[in-house]
């Protein structure tokens, strides 16, 4: 049963379709290897043991009486702790909201939900997702599966660690500057980020509305499929038949490879080079209006941040830890004027990068231009923090000011993952194209 620990999302629901594993058990060897793990407590904030006996239990019914929900019910999951729960603390890895207890599930945990998921418990996170590092002195900090020196990525860390270290088949996380990606290519996971608006926000805590978007943490692309479908309430792409033969993509030149570490460099190099002889075509193009949309980003997602979360940081920013609490009040002195002078800017380059990018599937490049920062270091070294913390967000940035859609891929050097960007609501054809790049990368 132990091995059922490290099988994908979509192998276990075939494990369940074909009677060879029932839900209670799968729940249960879950369960006991999260009460056994030496980092229990700092991968999960909650484990929801109630729920998910109850939700196994008719999983297992719905089994052996041949009336399964969908191809992942009875398929046990973990949560990022911003999606509500019903009757179950939700505190954003934040002491602001220490007790907070929603009375409904957000929307996409009740979708899940609805489709035979199993909900395992909430994860640990960055404090209000405002960090792509996964640092978190104020909760925990979750661990990193590649070396125990260094932190896990975030801000989705918990999610990230929980599918890494085999206590839950996937995680499901939100992205707002790439918090499900950059903890999913710093533990060799599969990450997708879903269009901003694509899949809904009612009942997940904001860090900016602008540009929250939802999406899985797992083992393989099929997963990211199924788990997409599945919070979206609708029926997976089909992904048979991918092939890169004729793929055209778009090397991204421009201020993603700058200051660029050897390892992440050179494992994208190596995957261009697998693709090729899997017949895509590989196209390096410049656009280097992408630092107009840098310049004015900062702004827009503390202003956003900022106006969302202004009174209860006010309140008690003692609570805090002190490079979120700076972090957030960067949006205090926004103008209004400034505020929508930066969207403008915004939606000028989203149309030049649209026009640049138009004729190819995908654009391409390394997921994070750093390896994961030591985490002591980090707590004591404020310089090292901020230069780290903007490194690491800088490349899967792109996707979210660019208002698309992306997905990273694990290469095969540990903690360098390989990204694809598709179009605005381009779900599907990059779900397609991704399963195509990771056979050729396997």
């Amino acid at each position: 049963m132990d091995d059922w620990r490290w099988m994908s999302a979509a192998d276990l629901g075939r494990g369940i379709a074909a009677g060879q594993i029932d839900p209670v058990d799968l729940t249960e060897t879950y369960l006991a290897a999260i009460d056994a793990h030496e980092y229990r407590d700092r991968i999960y904030a909650r484990v929801t043991y109630d729920r998910a006996r109850a939700e196994a239990a008719g999983a297992s019914a719905r089994a052996k009486t041949g009336q399964r929900r969908g191809p992942l019910d009875g398929v046990p999951v973990s949560w990022k702790d911003l999606f509500d729960t019903t009757g179950i603390a939700t505190e954003a890895g934040t002491k602001l909201l220490e007790g907070r207890v929603p009375d409904r599930d957000a929307k996409v945990l009740a979708d899940a939900t609805a489709a035979g998921l199993v909900c395992l418990g909430k994860t640990h996170m960055s404090e209000i997702a405002f960090s792509g590092l996964g640092l978190n002195p104020i909760t925990a900090t979750s661990p990193n599966v590649n070396d125990p020196n260094v932190v896990p990525g975030g801000s989705s860390s918990g999610a990230a660690a929980s599918v890494a270290f085999g206590l839950a088949a996937a995680g499901i996380g939100t992205d707002t500057g790439g918090s499900v990606r950059i903890p999913s290519a710093w533990n060799d996971l599969v990450g997708f980020k879903t269009t901003h608006g694509r899949l809904p926000l009612d009942g997940v805590v904001p860090l900016c509305l602008s540009f929250d978007t939802i999406g899985p943490l797992c083992r393989s692309v099929e997963d990211a499929n199924l788990l997409f479908a599945a919070l979206d309430g609708g029926k997976a792409i089909d992904l048979n038949g991918v092939s890169l033969a004729g793929a055209r993509l778009m090397v991204l030149d421009s201020v993603v490879f700058d200051n660029i570490r050897d390892a992440p460099a050179r494992a994208f190099d190596s995957a261009v080079k697998q693709l090729q002889q899997a017949g895509a075509q590989v196209i390096r193009k410049p656009f280097r209006a992408l630092q107009k949309a840098f310049d004015v980003g900062g702004p827009l997602f503390a202003a956003d941040s900022y106006g969302y979360w202004r009174d209860l940081v006010e309140a008690h920013p003692e609570k805090m830890f002190p490079q979120i609490l700076e972090r957030i009040r960067g949006g205090r002195d926004v103008s209004g004027v400034d505020f929508v002078a930066g969207w403008n800017v915004i939606h000028e380059v989203r149309k030049a990068y649209a026009d640049v990018t138009a004729g190819f599937d995908a654009v391409i490049m390394p997921t994070a231009p750093i390896m994961p920062p030591n985490a002591e270091r980090l707590l004591h070294d404020d310089a090292y923090y901020k230069a780290e913390n903007l490194l690491a967000l800088r490349n899967t940035r792109v996707a979210n000011l660019m208002g698309t859609c992306g997905l990273t891929l694990p290469t095969d050097t540990p903690s360098c993952g390989f990204m694809l960007n598709g179009p605005a609501g381009g779900e599907a054809a990059l779900l397609r194209l991704g399963a195509a790049v990771e056979a050729a990368l396997t």
